[in-house]
């Protein structure tokens, strides 16, 4: 059941009050990508929770681009490590395409803490034009 957040199993608790407390890394996963969703599309200040949850303005980083590129993902990664504890092993890698240059990509790479800590996982990410980023498993 650790493979939701606290306020997922909550309100699952309440609906199925019989559920089994067997970790599935699928719902693990679901659970990150639906968390990085979240945090990677709220800015730095936004929220009550803490002052640095989310990213910093990007469009600061961006004005040094392709130069500022390795800070995006020095941002990225850090935001993660610090509001992602269930990975470990962070790694955020730019990722070109030539398809799609109004966007950026970017490949996270990490692994599973805890139980299935050797399940790796990889996501894609995009962030548009507008600055909201996209996550797929």
């Amino acid at each position: 059941m650790r493979e939701e957040r606290l306020i997922e199993r909550i309100r699952l608790r309440e609906k199925q009050p019989d559920r089994s407390t067997t970790e599935d890394p699928k719902k693990i996963i679901a659970s990150v990508l639906r968390h990085l969703v979240r945090v990677l599309n709220t800015r730095q200040g936004g929220v009550q929770i803490a002052e640095d949850y989310g990213m910093p303005d990007l469009t600061e980083y961006l004005r040094g681009y392709p130069a500022s590129l390795r800070d995006v993902e020095k941002s990225l990664r850090q935001t993660i490590i610090k509001y992602e504890p269930r990975l470990k092993s962070v790694r955020v890698k730019f990722v070109p395409r030539e398809d799609d240059v109004l966007s950026l990509n970017f490949q996270i790479i990490a692994r599973l803490a805890g139980e299935y800590q050797d399940h790796p996982v990889v996501f894609e990410s995009q962030m548009g034009s507008d600055g909201k980023i996209s996550i797929r498993g």
